[in-house]
């Protein structure tokens, strides 16, 4: 034979048998003893849920391999897992991840240099396997079947179902998602997850390990206070543990065909992201911080950070990126560089010029600055200048900044936020052409600043002295932008008496005027208000000072004796239900309706959110959203809002509001916070969509709610353009009708933590944050289930509109709603008995239950 004939081919089949006995073949789930992984073999779960091997991340073009687990069933490779983070292989066919004799998992480079290893101090060496689970967890076993290590124990900068982060309180050591560095580089980023470690219940977002920036708040049983997103009881199942030993927090997912993980990314925010295999891609659940730019130094020093924006981020004026290669792979905290070097108090400068100032306005200023006593602009430059390490200042409300060294931090407000500030950033003359004047010279702009603080101040005295001679109200020239205390007289002229009503309300009435300066304003008596002056002064001085391009501005107020009005800008296209629900209206076009229903989510937003205090609107309705003379939309009536300090999250409250927009909370008569607003706005997106009040009496006489059937619809993914208004003929962008149809029925959950906050609202219509298909509330489930027991009952409402369209109409804008025969004054839906506890539910005498919405 030709093995006795030939000793050479003896050798090599037995070599060829040791090999195959050294390596795992692929597919197998574990490493033995004696075995080891390289080049392109993995191991792989029983269940084919994750795949363990060399990979190469990014698009990088370099030669750095790394060990990691990535989901096997997912098409778009995303790795949850590294071992080497700091510690790349250049050559994966002679690297070797192997199980050393003292049992401990070892990768080996090309060099058979120790790169990383599992570090048990004692292990048994012989019976030691490496296994791949399902959940994504590697784990090292024993002879017994017991872990003695696991992957889970050392996350790297993802969070799987099962896992937990945890805070060891015996040695003081928390466990850490810590961000990437960059897309190509796996190597811990600055931006870090961890518990707590003083014992507050909550998880903090640290920066470099030092300065924390986000925090969860505590956990309350079910959610983290500061993360309403948390869907307790829908999709994940979260639970939070504290014991003498340790506390951590972990999370399991109901649906274990969901794909879902936490990520620290290395833009700074934490995000929660489901698979989507119909669009092969991963869909943002949530993301904290909300904004990207509330995250701190993101974008590196001397640059801004636009949230309005793609990208974020940008450099300064007379900056250019420090490292083009890092910028572009999303790690841009090297930040930004001067073009020009600072001529500084050079004589010698080019040109003989010295530094100058370019001005950035409507800025959110960086943090870190230092107060100069300066009284007027000039001062304030003249101080920074005299200071070479002076970078930038800012003058505002008597009040001279300057920082000194790099900036950071700095954002750029968009058009529609007016709490920016004016910022002067200091730059080399040349970085700014010359217009031909020393503006940048101190002693100009102190002369001038000088010289028009002295030109304003006897012009606003010569209309103070005219105004008391004659007691008009052209006033309002001189101080526009700041609240104006008006006298009565002075409107009783201004609206003629009183005599042109445009509308009214549970609070007053609403009328149109003139000012002697041709500006038309619509003037609110108000009536059945018992607040003294004072208070009635500070409640207006607070909404005075709310100013949003998507929020009604209040222009003054008059309070003198009894009688309290205020004074808005006056909608010349009145109210929205006019313009949905009036037969004599035009029919507003799909894009129309889409920017109304984004800038009033803005408008809502900016008073849940962006306040000093958050405001609970309590009325949303299409009577209280007005459109200016573009149809831009403008959140009116502010009549029924509560002022709350942030340090409290409720407000107890009687119930207000208008029903058929009412959240379930409301009628139960527990607490109310911002998501009742979110549910109003939800009801009224229903009616933006079909353009009809949501309950409407049908042809066969029957009362139909409109919300109930839509949700239906969107559940069942059926086909949306049978939702829409039919006077629009089809004519809609179907992918942003899809997306307020969700959002509608988001916002309308039975229970307030499953709604989205207003903010995510705003980020959805831009299509910043993808939606999921929604379930069908509870309530709104009751009633499909029980269509044939329906009947409804609804009153007339007394609520019209702030201001409603008043070329067509001196009567209110609302629409009536359809008042039943047998009972005007319920507003109920009336169903046949069902079993089980059911929320905001009352019992009847006759057995059935009485379901309110």
């Amino acid at each position: 034979m030709r093995t006795q004939k030939d000793p050479w081919f003896f050798l090599s089949v037995l070599f060829l048998c040791f090999f195959l006995k050294a390596h795992p073949s692929n597919g197998a789930a574990s490493i033995s003893a004696g075995q080891s992984l390289s080049g392109n073999q993995t191991i792989v779960s029983e269940k084919g849920n994750f795949e363990l091997g060399f990979f190469r991340p990014g698009t990088s073009s370099s030669q750095n391999y790394y060990i990691g687990i990535w989901y096997k069933q997912v098409s778009a490779q995303t790795i949850v897992w590294v071992a080497n983070r700091e510690n790349p292989v250049s050559d994966i066919n002679s690297s070797e991840l192997k199980i050393l004799e003292d049992g401990n998992l070892a990768l080996f480079d090309q060099s058979k240099i120790l790169v990383w290893t599992t570090n048990l101090t004692s292990a048994p060496s012989n019976s030691t396997e490496a296994v791949l689970l399902d959940s994504g967890n590697l784990v090292l076993r024993d002879g017994s079947d017991s872990s003695i290590w696991e992957s889970f124990d050392h996350p790297t900068h993802t969070w799987l179902p099962g896992g937990k982060l945890s805070f060891n309180k015996r040695t003081n050591k928390s466990q850490l998602l810590t961000s990437w560095r960059s897309e190509d580089d796996p190597a811990p980023g600055i931006f870090s997850l961890e518990l707590d470690p003083t014992g507050t219940n909550q998880y903090i977002i640290l920066w470099n390990g030092s300065l924390q920036y986000w925090e969860s708040g505590p956990w309350n049983g079910h959610i983290f206070s500061k993360v309403p997103e948390m869907r307790s009881n829908y999709i994940y199942n979260f639970s939070y543990e504290d014991n003498v030993n340790q506390s951590y927090f972990t999370y399991s997912v109901y649906d274990s065909s969901l794909i879902s993980r936490f990520v620290m990314d290395l833009s700074g925010q934490i995000k929660q992201l489901t698979w989507l295999e119909d669009q092969s891609k991963w869909n943002l659940f949530w993301s904290q911080p909300r904004q990207q730019c509330e995250v701190y130094k993101l974008c590196g020093t001397f640059s801004t950070c636009n949230q309005q924006g793609l990208p974020f981020c940008g450099c300064l004026p007379g900056f250019e990126v420090n490292s083009v290669r890092d910028w572009n792979l999303s790690d841009r905290s090297g930040g930004c560089r001067r073009r020009t070097p600072l001529q500084c108090n050079d004589t010698t400068a080019v040109n003989g010029k010295k530094d100058i100032f370019s001005r950035m306005a409507n800025v959110k200023l960086p943090l870190n600055s230092q107060s100069v006593a300066a009284e007027i602009l000039g001062a304030c430059e003249l101080a920074c200048l005299n200071s070479c390490s002076c970078t930038a200042y800012s003058f505002g409300n008597g009040r001279c900044s300057i920082w000194y060294g790099d900036l950071f931090n700095l954002q750029q407000l968009s058009d529609s936020e007016s709490r920016g500030d004016d910022f002067y950033l200091r730059l080399a003359a040349s970085e700014i052409p010359s217009s031909g004047s020393k503006k940048g010279t101190p002693i100009g702009v102190i002369v001038g600043a000088v010289i028009g603080f002295v030109i304003i101040f006897a012009f606003v005295l010569v209309l103070v002295w005219r105004r008391k001679r004659s007691g008009s109200v052209g006033l309002s020239n001189a101080l526009e932008g700041s609240l104006i205390p008006f006298g009565y007289r002075d409107l009783q002229n201004a609206t003629k008496n009183f005599s042109e009503k445009l509308g009214g309300g549970g609070f007053g009435s609403v009328f149109k005027g003139t000012l002697p300066d041709g500006a038309i304003i619509a003037v609110k008596k108000l009536e059945g208000l018992h607040q003294g002056e004072k208070q009635f002064r500070t409640e207006v001085s607070t909404i005075g000072a709310i100013q949003h391009v998507n929020l009604v501005r209040l222009r003054g107020f008059c309070s003198e004796g009894t009688r309290r009005l205020l004074v808005y800008d006056y909608m010349p296209n009145g109210s929205l239900d006019f313009h949905l629900f009036r037969e004599e209206s035009g029919t507003l076009d799909w894009k129309t309706r889409y920017q109304i229903a984004l800038g009033t989510a803005r408008g809502l937003a900016y008073l849940h959110e962006k306040c000093r205090d958050c405001i609970i609107h309590c009325d949303i309705k299409p009577e209280n959203i007005l459109l200016d003379l573009e149809f831009c939309p403008k959140v009116a009536d502010f009549g029924l809002a509560k002022l709350i300090g942030r340090e409290f999250s409720r407000v107890l409250t009687t119930m207000r509001g208008t029903r058929g927009y009412l959240a379930p909370e409301w009628i139960s008569g527990v607490a109310i916070t911002v998501k009742a607003d979110v549910y109003s706005y939800g009801m009224m997106l229903f009616e933006i969509i079909s353009g009809r009040r949501n309950s409407e009496q049908s042809e066969d006489g029957k009362v139909r709610f409109f919300p109930t059937w839509a949700a239906r619809q969107v559940s069942e993914g059926e086909e949306v353009l049978g939702m829409l208004d039919h006077r629009l003929g089809g004519d809609a962008n179907v992918e942003e009708l899809n997306r307020v149809c969700r959002v509608a029925c988001w916002c309308i959950q039975d229970n307030e933590i499953h709604r989205p906050s207003m903010g995510q609202v705003v980020q959805i219509l831009e299509g910043v944050l993808e939606v999921n298909t929604p379930p069908v509330p509870r309530s709104l489930q009751v009633l499909v289930d029980n269509q044939e027991n329906i009947i409804f009952y609804s009153e007339s409402s007394s609520n019209h509109s702030h201001q409603a369209q008043s070329n067509t109409s001196n009567s209110s804008s609302q629409s009536k709603q359809t008042t039943s025969s047998t009972d005007s004054k319920s507003s109920k839906l009336r169903l046949a008995k069902t079993e089980g506890p059911t929320r905001g539910v009352r019992g009847s005498k006759d057995g059935s239950r009485d379901y309110y919405l």
